[in-house]
């Protein structure tokens, strides 16, 4: 299995499917190159845990931290991998541009898989057109399952996937946990980049933290960010809580030390956490697997926006009151089974693979067929392959350098 990831939080989720496979199985873990590719430090933290993190990586040619190359260089690794799986842990985009241009002629043709890495309720459209020219589509509770089943069949016409190739997987990094420390003594606060988007919001959320801080001086208060200000995601930050509380606490508004900032592996902050508190982040399923007692922040609305619907019924719902008094909830039992922590035995993903793996090898694929296929969805496809073969550098220049682009691309 070849595995290719495009931000950090689609390696994180590759890396620990990657880390799922039997061991017979020859694996090869890559990031392509675009604007959204994960830093060094994004890229350590992600393969964290995982076999890879543990071996120091598997990349072209062996051994490092898993590359990140350019859409050329990816197609001859893959050319020289000769994979019988594909794993395209990429953004909708450019799992479509992946599998319908870039790496469409491979000999002999691989399956392709792809999937989410994170809560996907409620199933969308837009995630399974993107994804309709793969072989099977993964997800992690039968919620999931059955809602993008739903979509396929509806939908209809295209590849494999569109017919309703959909398989269960656990989510991979729920079991990374360590051995549990003596001492837990701290809150974790994970952000998503999406929501809340407005910047008074963020601020609200910053300031129930602060209280929490200053009411329980015995905790320390840990902003978990997926990235640095300077470091991109798979979605785009536009208020960054680090930089939103620098410029409160230059107001006067904070104690600019209440509360700290840190990235690195989740579950090395949640070994030692007391408290898990956040938005929407899928990170709220890796402090139940751990046992931190944790709270869903409502105040901002529970529905399909907030990315949060799923979470009706847990148990874990509350407010920034809630957290500025430090009351944290335990989720409900009936609703972890029935969201994210199935029994192993319902996980189908792993004997779906291995059928496609043996209808590979036997020749037996059909060429992929995606729903984007068709001359009024060519530009949308074309701009995706520009942000995989332009360097990010290239791209910067904007509107005003179409020019370069233009020149750039003749000459290669």
């Amino acid at each position: 299995m070849l595995a290719v990831a495009d931000s950090d939080s689609y390696l994180k989720w590759a890396a620990g499917l990657l880390d799922a496979m039997p061991s017979d199985w020859a694996t090869e873990l890559l990031v392509v190159r675009s604007p959204i590719a994960p830093s060094e430090s994004q890229i350590q933290a992600a393969v964290s845990g995982t076999r890879i993190g543990r071996a120091g990586g598997s990349g072209e040619g062996g051994g490092g931290l898993p590359p990140v190359l350019a859409a050329r260089r990816l197609r001859r690794a893959a050319e020289r991998f000769r994979p019988d799986v594909v794993l395209l842990a990429c953004t909708g985009p450019v799992v479509d541009v992946l599998a319908a241009e870039i790496l469409d002629d491979l000999r002999p043709r691989p399956a392709f898989v792809s999937g989410l890495p994170g809560i996907s309720v409620p199933a969308t459209e837009k995630a399974w057109l993107y994804r309709s020219g793969c072989e099977l589509f993964v997800v992690h509770s039968g919620r999931e399952v059955r809602e993008f089943a739903a979509i396929g069949a509806a939908l209809g016409g295209g590849g494999s996937a569109a017919g309703g190739g959909v398989a269960l997987a656990r989510l991979p990094y729920l079991d990374l946990g360590g051995p549990v420390p003596a001492e837990r003594d701290r809150v974790i606060f994970a952000t998503q980049a999406k929501v809340p988007r407005r910047r008074e919001e963020r601020e609200t959320v910053l300031l129930a933290l602060a209280a929490l801080a200053e009411a329980r001086p015995d905790l320390d208060v840990v902003v978990k960010l997926r990235g640095r200000d300077s470091e991109r995601q798979t979605h785009n930050e536009r208020h960054h809580y680090e930089r939103l509380w620098l410029a409160m606490a230059g107001e006067g508004r904070v104690r600019v030390d209440a509360l700290r900032f840190a990235t690195g592996p989740m579950h090395e902050h949640l070994s030692r956490a007391a408290g898990f508190v956040t938005v929407s982040s899928t990170a709220a399923l890796e402090a139940i697997a751990a046992g931190v007692p944790l709270l869903i922040l409502s105040d901002f609305g529970v529905s399909a926006e907030m990315i949060n619907l799923v979470f009706e019924g847990s148990g874990c719902l509350g407010t920034l009151d809630d957290l500025a008094k430090g009351e944290f909830r335990v989720p409900d039992g009936e609703w972890c089974r029935a969201n994210y922590f199935h029994d192993d035995a319902e996980s189908d993903w792993l004997d779906r693979i291995r059928e496609l793996a043996a209808a590979a090898g036997e020749g037996g694929l059909a060429p992929a067929r995606s729903l984007l296929d068709g001359p009024e969805h060519a530009a949308a496809r074309r701009r995706a392959r520009l942000r995989l073969e332009v360097p990010p550098r290239v791209l910067r220049y904007g509107y005003r350098a179409r020019r370069r682009v233009r020149r750039y691309l003749k000459a290669l």
